[in-house]
């Protein structure tokens, strides 16, 4: 897997490199500016770029706008998204696209190496991977308007937890039923989501998709 990253911090670009490359994984290139992370997309597409949400000159959301753009002229790369904060509005339009992984994670909630490659690995095959205070946040000040308005309060609840990357499996621990019943939600969702039989992986992005951006 070929990765980019684009982190203005030395000691974490390098630990983030460090830590991809003893996972077997190639980092093509490690930037620190927004503009740089483009050059270096648009130089040699990788399979995922992993992105600070803030970068040089002004530190608030270059990471997330470079990010943006890099999906514009790639439609589909992943992009995996560390931060200390919620950046609501720039993150909706980054989760608004409906093609390619996408994740956001809130990096002192991190807590281990294993944790991350998993949810690198998730986003570079088309998954997400998203911080449940991230949802929260996103959540907060959502329409109430819209399909995912028609959900059940469980059936909120098993979306969040997709939202999350979880398995089906994972779900139903969580909420204390059986798989059975995850899979039984997880169908009414997609019908009330009107998003017509495909693969499942790919059904279950789109509706996280639109339980991020149209709650």
């Amino acid at each position: 897997m070929r990765v980019v990253i684009a982190e203005d911090l030395f000691l974490l670009r390098d630990g983030l490199t460090r830590l991809l490359e003893a996972n077997g994984m190639k980092v093509t290139a490690a930037v620190e500016t927004g503009d740089q992370l483009l050059a270096a997309v648009a130089a040699d597409l990788p399979d995922i770029a992993v992105v600070d949400v803030r970068l040089p000159p002004t530190f608030t959301d270059e990471g997330l706008r470079a990010a943006l753009a890099a999906r514009q002229a790639h439609p589909g790369l992943p992009v995996l998204v560390l931060s200390q904060f919620v950046e609501q509005l720039y993150a909706r339009e980054l989760l608004a696209g409906s093609t390619g992984g996408i994740g956001y994670l809130l990096k002192d909630r991190v807590l281990d190496g294993a944790t991350f490659i998993d949810a690198i690995q998730r986003v570079a095959q088309g998954g997400t991977a998203m911080d449940p205070e991230v949802i929260t946040r996103l959540l907060t000040h959502t329409s109430s308007a819209g399909p995912v308005s028609t959900l059940s309060p469980r059936e909120r609840q098993v979306l969040g937890l997709m939202a999350e990357g979880r398995s089906n499996a994972a779900i139903a621990q969580q909420l204390v039923i059986t798989e059975r019943a995850v899979a039984k939600h997880t169908a009414s969702i997609f019908v009330r989501l009107d998003l017509q039989p495909s693969d499942d992986d790919n059904r279950r992005v789109l509706a996280v998709l639109a339980y991020l951006n149209n709650s």
